[in-house]
């Protein structure tokens, strides 16, 4: 297996293709995105339209589905879902339409993996898995090696042992045939774990990354400044949170 895996790019257009250039660097050919190409960010169409024309894959998240009308936005808070409003018109019609034929869930068989953008149970209902036992619950709703999701923003590898045992890996690990695993590719566009650099998932034959990509933050504020983003949602960004 040979692959990347990115999610949460959130109309960060610089955040992207300084990911895309580094999978590009390692010779990388199958990206797989899985969910979030909108919302926070200033460039929504140009997210669309290069995820579009670089990923293998492409699953919808909750902000992708609230841009359409397809979610109830009430449980989003207020800085996300004043984003949400100034992208719905943003957002071109046919980007909205390209938007519309991501679906929810991707099973690749060949390489048994499944993917999702929140949970593998129910993922229209936009749940997080946010700690081991949320994970211990998940591991029952998916039947392949690997399920890999975002939503959290946060990355992290759990490994499952045939013990039953749970592990977690911040960095790296390498696959081992007997477990199964819950990877969160974290966030190209918006990270929330202290570290503002991009973040993307290198499976690479038995190994396992968890990336981390430098790219111009300071021109991605300037231009959610030039288009009155708030100011919470700018400032975020350089604090990783």
């Amino acid at each position: 297996m040979r692959f990347a895996v990115i999610s949460d790019v959130h109309g960060n257009l610089e955040a992207l293709k300084s990911v895309l250039s580094e999978i590009e660097r390692k010779g990388i050919k199958e990206i797989y995105f899985i969910g979030d190409a909108v919302g926070y960010g200033p460039d929504p169409n140009e997210c669309i339209e290069t995820l579009s024309n670089n990923c293998k894959v492409l699953l919808a998240g909750n902000h992708d589905w609230a841009v359409l009308g397809l979610t109830d936005v009430s449980y989003f808070n207020d800085y996300a879902r004043l984003a949400i409003e100034w992208t719905k018109n943003v957002v071109t019609e046919n980007n909205k339409n390209i938007l519309r034929e991501f679906p929810l869930v991707h099973e690749d068989t060949e390489k048994d993996c499944f993917f999702v953008h929140s949970t593998p149970s129910r993922p229209q209902e936009w749940n997080y898995i946010l700690n081991l036992r949320d994970a211990e619950i998940a591991f029952y709703s998916f039947d392949n090696k690997i399920c890999f999701l975002g939503h959290s923003h946060q990355p992290f590898i759990i490994e499952k042992t045939p013990s039953g045992e749970l592990l977690v890996y911040k960095n790296s690990t390498v696959i081992k045939k007997a477990s199964r695993y819950i990877i969160n590719a974290g966030s190209v566009g918006q990270p929330r774990d202290g570290n503002p650099m991009a973040c993307c998932i290198f499976v690479e034959d038995d190994r396992i990354d968890i990336v981390r990509i430098p790219y111009d933050i300071e021109r991605v504020q300037e231009k959610m400044r030039m288009n009155n983003i708030s100011v919470y949602l700018i400032e975020r960004l350089a604090a990783g949170r």
